[in-house]
């Protein structure tokens, strides 16, 4: 079965880079709102350890599916309101959420999320004009412009499933390393070839691997960023404070994701998901490396 004609006009969406200065725009009022890093961290999802977006946009559509269906019977009109309104309101906070993780994402990536958002904000001041012309006891009216945001939403939620699926915006992009990595040890370089203190690349099995050396303690995580592949070997060593303890943390040249050299652990987004921490050891001045629950 051929794909639907209006996935070709999704795509060339991508390439669309007149929408490029409104997402500059865009991209520098979000991060001038959202200034706080705890709460960029909280809308990325950090905490739960997937975006909250995705999350967030059931409450709003679930409540203007079902004023969709009750608004075909007899008899609701007033339920019916009542979930227009609670769409309307909780795709605030929706919004913001997807806002911020918006920001982070490639060009290609935000000029579909851009329209995405266009048509979103279209069905939510739809919903919020139903909801006024139901008050006034226009009935016929809010029904319609309610169909309208509904219609508007599922518009947007198509781009949004292109965004995450066919773009994957949001995804963890480390995921696969634990089915490519072969079980087992493997060697990756002598201990005296590590940069003491420093961030360096090393290559096994196909992979490339971030390493840091801290004496004869060796530290070795994925080297492509859980967010969108960035490059850690690129980025900047940091010292952080985890549970009261300093120890190195790497962050992404990209969108500064930050990560514990140590364990993987995301210590700041925008990443979610953590880096693929392998196991060292240090046999005759060679350290190998073993990847748990690799297949």
């Amino acid at each position: 079965m051929k794909p639907l004609p209006a996935l070709e006009l999704v795509t060339r969406l991508e390439d669309a880079d007149w929408l490029d200065p409104i997402a500059k725009s865009v991209r520098k009022s979000v991060k001038k709102v959202i200034r706080p890093r705890w709460a960029r961290d909280i809308l990325h999802g950090v905490p739960i350890g997937h975006p909250v977006h995705p999350l967030a946009v059931q409450v709003p559509i679930g409540a203007w599916v079902s004023a969709g269906v009750l608004d075909a019977l007899p008899g609701t009109g007033h339920a019916a309101k009542v979930l227009v309104g609670v769409g309307t309101l909780s795709a605030v906070p929706s919004a913001i959420a997807g806002f911020t993780d918006w920001s982070q994402l490639h060009s290609q990536q935000q000029r579909v999320g851009l329209v995405h958002a266009a048509a979103n904000i279209t069905a939510t001041t739809l919903y919020a004009a139903s909801l006024v012309q139901r008050a006034r006891g226009r009935e016929t009216s809010g029904k319609v412009l309610g169909y309208l945001g509904l219609a508007a939403v599922g518009g947007g939620g198509f781009l949004g499933g292109h965004l995450s699926y066919r773009q994957a915006a949001g995804v963890n992009h480390s995921e696969d390393v634990p089915h490519r990595f072969p079980s087992g040890w493997h060697p990756m370089a002598q201990l005296s070839d590590l940069p003491d203190g420093q961030l360096s690349k090393r290559e096994v099995a196909g992979l490339p691997l971030l390493v840091h050396r801290e004496g004869d303690r060796v530290n070795v995580l994925s080297d492509v960023c859980s967010h969108l592949s960035g490059p850690l070997h690129e980025g900047k060593l940091k010292q952080g404070s985890v549970n009261d303890d300093s120890e190195p943390c790497v962050v992404c040249p990209w969108h500064l994701s930050t990560f514990s050299l140590r364990t993987g652990e995301v210590q700041a987004g925008p990443a979610t998901s953590r880096q693929p921490r392998f196991d060292t050891r240090i046999t005759g001045g060679l350290v190998e490396v073993c990847l748990p629950g690799a297949s």
